[in-house]
């Protein structure tokens, strides 16, 4: 290798491969938009339906607009039998994202016009994968356990059937209420590893299923999508608040991490956490166990203390913080933490892939085609010349 060559791994950071109109993450200033509209306002005041409408068809709808696309997601809950039957023959321990993956190429199977090349066809595979990946999640949490899948309510929302589904009873409203501001605020959240997967894939002209299930693939990795899961693990380990002291002194000693603090993006805190963290404190009085709360908060204020003392850097909880504490208190398992944000995040890698390949006018797509800084060796100062098999 040459002296001179330098190893680049940047990760893309800071470089910018396309345009979009779909979300726009103010990292200096904490904030997250949805085609124009601050995220604080749509978790308050806005139900996922309505999310998936602005998302896929760039507006927030009127009423007869929201009574559309509920009628429409509503009417694409239910999964194929032969899907229901596949996933019967899987081992028990399978990974709830890898099912993920592995089901969406089976919708497609199942869709006739899977290859039609048109945005009213990749809107209609959208609402459709967006309805039926919840009903997925929650048919294999049933099968795994050896309980028979519940089928989907078509009098609850996206939110509430889900967990319906999971557990087989109807949550209280105030964590179905809850649940859905989480779908809401996992949707979109631009040009993140998951995302890029399903644009890239789509910048191919491959179908919506290849695009999602790539993105699937994407978010299963411990630190995209996982990283809620760890978040978990580590407070179950910690276990005390007694202990946090000696955790985060650990953790700074070995070089290691305080998972769900800190972000690539946000410089000042995601606004995502400022959201949930309240929720959890409620759930948490409500189910009478604050302990994973009060945990969360004090790990939050003595770890920030603790990085900034050694590290002289500031540290800010990110969106899988406290949605680890607030699933746990609704009763999701920790390994369907990653799955539950698949069936959020779905309406905005969905969106994405329709903007790749039906961006408007203004947007002229091409095939992602990245370079690379090639810093093997050389034979001196020439390429090595061949050595046949015999004599090396």
């Amino acid at each position: 290798m040459e002296d001179s060559k330098k190893i680049i791994n940047t990760g893309l950071r800071g470089v910018t491969v396309a345009s979009t109109r779909i979300s726009h993450v103010d990292g200096e200033a904490g904030k997250l938009i949805y085609r124009g509209y601050p995220i604080f306002d749509l978790s308050d005041k806005t139900s996922y339906e309505e999310i998936v409408h602005l998302l896929l068809h760039e507006s927030l709808p009127d009423e007869q607009q929201l009574i559309a696309i509920n009628d429409r997601l509503v009417a694409n809950r239910t999964i194929p039998e032969s899907l229901i039957a596949a996933l019967k023959t899987q081992p028990d321990n399978a990974l709830p994202m890898d099912i993920l993956q592995t089901a969406i190429p089976m919708l497609a199977n199942n869709d006739p016009n899977a290859a039609e090349v048109t945005i009213e066809n990749a809107q209609r595979i959208a609402e459709s994968l967006i309805a039926k990946i919840a009903t997925i999640a929650a048919a294999w949490h049933r099968i795994r356990n050896h309980l028979e899948p519940v089928p989907p309510d078509p009098g609850l929302d996206h939110a509430a059937n889900f967990l319906y589904m999971m557990n087989g009873k109807k949550a209280e409203d105030v964590t179905a209420r809850f649940f859905n501001v989480c779908l809401v605020l996992h949707a979109e959240h631009s040009f993140n590893a998951s995302t890029f997967s399903a644009r890239q894939i789509a910048s191919t002209r491959a179908h919506m299923y290849a695009s999602v299930a790539g993105a699937v693939g994407s978010l299963s990795g411990e630190l995209h999508g996982g990283a809620n899961t760890r978040v978990m693990q580590m407070l179950e380990k910690i276990n005390s608040i007694n202990a946090i002291d000696d955790y985060i002194t650990n953790v700074l000693d070995t070089g290691g991490k305080l998972m769900g603090l800190g972000h690539a993006v946000y410089k000042t805190g995601d606004p995502r956490a400022r959201i949930l963290a309240p929720m959890s404190r409620q759930l948490g009085e409500i189910t009478g166990n604050p302990k994973w709360y009060d945990m969360s908060v004090t790990l939050e204020e003595k770890g920030k203390k603790a990085f900034k003392k050694k590290k002289g850097i500031d540290i800010y909880p990110n969106v899988d913080f406290y949605s680890a504490s607030l699933y746990h208190y609704m009763g999701i398992p920790a390994d369907l933490f990653t799955p539950v944000f698949a069936i959020s995040r779905i309406a905005g890698w969905t969106a994405h892939v329709i903007e790749e390949q039906f961006g408007g006018a203004d947007a002229k797509p091409v095939l992602y085609r990245p370079a690379s800084d090639y810093i093997g060796e050389y034979c001196g100062p020439e390429e090595c010349a061949f050595v046949p098999l015999d004599d090396r």
